[in-house]
């Protein structure tokens, strides 16, 4: 699926991304400070958060061949309204409408638009537009800065508004239809049963809560982070930059090594790689520096699979929008608190705040282990 890999480097690049390129020409020109900006594009991830299962609904009922072409055209219009902005409430407005964009048209909604199109045999799949998807921040940041820097940001927009209608908008409508869903729960099911479901997708959903928690304080203050430990500005930027890289590099060992691998197996490895690095930045201090970036961003890249071939494998692809929406709407939301919530840590406990967001993935892993390997293949 290369080119809905495309669709999501586009979708991910000129949304999620998008802040940290233009946040300081948007507030500067705006009057604002410029946390307001980051407060709005908070705000779209709520929106985002709450959206989430009634768009994977709609992808259970209708296909991704629908809802992912709606969320281009959303995406296009909250860009544009944001290219016009003139002030704090119009700028809300604007991330407003982007937020109902993301639950329609990111990871979750292409995972779903997967399992709807393969079932059960979209892992391949999956692992392969995250591998492509892996560079819109490595591809995204450098084409925005260089539009804000020769358009300006208002301009910047547009060209992200209009690539969404030029580009990401086709591609999403030449998908393959949805095949037959797989057979859905019999009603008849024991309360026992359900009741297991039930704690299943509770577990899930901490494991995918607590590790984006920690992906996202990463990916607001790791620079920072390595500077606290004693990096230089230079050495930590330089460090930092090898996130990206580690995190394809990690998704194709799992797109050739590990696919014959329960995705539990793989969960378990990935909430483990942020705390060993921590472990070792904590103790050791700057020389730790690229080993934390380079395995942080092995275990990130690995984990962003795992959110969507671990309910594939252990609930079937039968309800698989709806259910992913309700397991990723925890997620969605710490993800919102998290630049903010990691902030004052760091400046309170330095490089010893790592111990929270450790302290998330060791629990991440405890939760996973009481999953059996067995009892999940069972499930498939």
């Amino acid at each position: 699926m290369i080119a809905l890999g495309l669709a999501q480097t586009l979708a991910w690049g000129s949304t999620y991304y998008l802040p940290a390129i233009l946040a300081n020409a948007m507030a500067a020109e705006l009057g604002l400070a410029t946390a307001w900006v980051f407060t709005a594009f908070s705000a779209g991830l709520l929106v985002s958060a709450f959206l989430g299962p009634a768009a994977g609904r709609l992808i259970d009922l209708y296909g991704g061949r629908r809802v992912l072409p709606a969320s281009n055209l959303v995406f296009a219009a909250g860009l544009a309204m944001l290219g016009t902005s003139a002030g704090v409430v119009s700028l809300f407005a604007s991330w407003l409408v982007i937020g109902i964009g993301m639950s329609a048209g990111l990871y979750e909604a292409a995972f779903s638009t997967l399992a709807g199109i393969y079932g059960r045999e979209a892992r391949r799949s999956i692992t392969g537009i995250t591998l492509i998807a892996g560079f819109a921040s490595t591809v995204c940041w450098p084409l925005s800065a260089y539009m804000d820097v020769t358009l300006g940001w208002r301009a910047t927009c547009y060209v992200w508004a209009l690539a969404h209608l030029a580009i990401g908008l086709p591609i999403n409508l030449l998908l393959p239809a949805r095949r037959a869903a797989d057979k859905a729960p019999q009603p008849s099911a024991s309360e026992a049963v359900e009741r297991g479901r039930l704690v299943l997708m509770a577990g899930l959903s901490f494991v995918f809560a607590a590790t984006w928690f920690s992906s996202t304080a990463m990916a607001a203050h790791l620079p920072r982070v390595l500077q606290e430990s004693g990096a230089s500005l230079a050495t930590a930027v330089a460090a930092a930059a090898l996130v990206g890289p580690a995190q394809v590099g990690a998704r194709v060992l799992e797109f050739w090594l590990m696919r014959h691998v329960h995705p539990i197996v793989s969960a378990r490895i990935a909430t483990l790689a942020h705390p060993i690095g921590a472990a070792g930045l904590i103790a050791a201090g700057s020389p730790a520096a690229t080993a934390f970036a380079v395995v942080h961003g092995a275990g990130n890249g690995v984990m962003t699979i795992s959110i969507g071939t671990l309910p594939l494998a252990l609930f079937g692809a039968a309800g698989y929008g709806l259910r992913q929406g309700f397991l990723m709407a925890p997620a969605r939301l710490l993800s919102a608190s998290a630049p903010f919530l990691f902030d004052l840590l760091l400046a309170r406990y330095g490089t010893a705040s790592l111990a929270v967001t450790a302290g998330l993935g060791v629990a991440a892993f405890l939760v996973l282990t009481i999953i059996p390997v067995k009892r999940a293949s069972s499930n498939q």
